[in-house]
């Protein structure tokens, strides 16, 4: 079986219609640690998929979302990124140029609730936001 083959019977088993538009989103998140913005997904698809709409690329990032085959990151108020990657994991975003990495190291262990909170709530997940300048911009010494 090939790669649209998987990716066709992988969502199919999920209800989720497929079409060339959608295929080639999906296509695009394979493997993506960028945490693109669905704007950085409609500029790509508009290259080789010039009749694409801003619509279809964010409903369509949307339903992968609420199927959770997709992560949100709300990490910038302003754009939401998305993260294929739907493991468990936690986040360091460039205070410059705002490149996202991921972190996978589990802090669970590391992390206590307020007595007061953990009163209140139960804990079923955690997610550590960490802030600090990339190597790339360190080099160009945007310090």
């Amino acid at each position: 079986m090939n790669y649209t083959e998987n990716i066709i019977s992988k969502y199919r088993a999920h209800g989720f219609k497929l079409t060339p538009q959608r295929l080639a989103i999906l296509k695009c998140l394979d493997g993506n640690t960028s945490h693109p913005t669905a704007e950085d997904i409609y500029i790509e698809l508009k290259k080789t998929h010039p009749t694409v709409s801003f619509a279809t690329v964010y409903n369509t990032l949307t339903s992968l979302k609420d199927m959770g085959a997709l992560l949100e990151v709300t990490i910038d108020p302003d754009r939401k990124h998305f993260d294929p990657n739907t493991t468990p994991h936690h986040h360091i975003i460039c205070t410059k140029c705002g490149s996202i990495g991921d972190i996978f190291v589990d802090y669970s262990q590391a992390l206590t609730l307020p007595e007061d909170v953990g009163a209140e709530f139960f804990l079923t997940g955690n997610h550590v936001d960490f802030y600090g300048l990339c190597k790339r911009c360190r080099t160009k010494g945007q310090v």
